[in-house]
């Protein structure tokens, strides 16, 4: 199912596929053993299963739409602990502003291909040369306000240490994605509200087992597209730190 999650289109298809057979198996069903006209029971199961249905697609929703605001909000100031600090070098002493400015600049570079990346090789790389220039940034800090205990390395110090963090933080809301329980469970329900369906369809038309799943297939479908960081069609796209980066280039 991981693998499904990550691409949103597979998702549509397979949900669409899966749910019509379980609605069409429930016909089946339904033609072998015939349901009565009041339906008797079945009548207040469908709509008790459909409200189920709705409420957990409606929560897994809101579940993708807060974590894919959140990458955003990270993206925001992951820019502006950059833009900081960039600023704030030029308190540092002798050659460091050039020195250290330059590092930033390179590093914002590798931040926006981090989210523009989906190459799962490349992006490895990236995280790679990302995690270099970290180092060698906060090398350079340290290396040039050794000895120094003033306010003014304090802030420098503190500045480059917000943008490290920024990084973390950026990449765990990368990762907090929708739980597979949840995903287990959508699917599931899913699944016995389209056989309930079918089973209780009394149309000659088997056309209209086609609706449901299709209603639901492209739900999911929207959920996994926003859900994926980089699998889907909605995704962060870093403004921000592209907004920064020409002009950090242009100063």
């Amino acid at each position: 199912m991981s693998w499904v999650v990550d691409h949103p289109p597979a998702v549509l298809v397979v949900a669409l596929v899966v749910q019509c057979l379980a609605a069409y198996v429930g016909d089946l069903l339904r033609r072998r053993r015939a349901v009565p006209a009041d339906g008797g029971e079945f009548g207040a199961t469908l709509p008790a299963a459909l409200t189920l249905l709705g409420l957990i697609v409606g929560f897994s929703f809101s579940m993708a739409v807060s974590r894919y605001d959140q990458r955003k909000n990270y993206e925001e100031a992951e820019a502006n602990a950059i833009g900081t600090e960039y600023v704030r070098a030029e308190l540092l002493p002798t050659a460091g502003p050039a020195r250290v400015r330059n590092l930033l600049l390179q590093y914002t570079g590798q931040r926006i291909l981090f989210y523009r990346v989906r190459d799962r090789e490349q992006l490895r790389r990236i995280d790679t040369e990302t995690a270099s220039l970290q180092n060698r940034l906060w090398s350079a800090v340290v290396e040039l306000t050794a000895g120094q205990h003033d306010p003014v390395s304090a802030l420098v110090i503190a500045g480059m240490n917000d943008v490290l963090n920024s990084q973390g933080y950026t990449q765990a809301a990368w990762w907090n994605r929708i739980p597979p329980g949840a995903w287990l469970l959508m699917w599931l329900v899913a699944i016995a509200c389209n056989l309930l369906v079918g089973y209780g369809e009394r149309r000659t038309s088997r056309m209209m087992l086609l609706v449901l799943p299709l209603i639901v297939a492209v739900a999911l479908f929207l959920i996994a597209d926003i859900d994926s960081p980089r699998a889907g069609v909605i995704r962060v796209q870093p403004q921000n730190l592209e907004l920064l980066y020409h002009g950090l280039k242009g100063s």
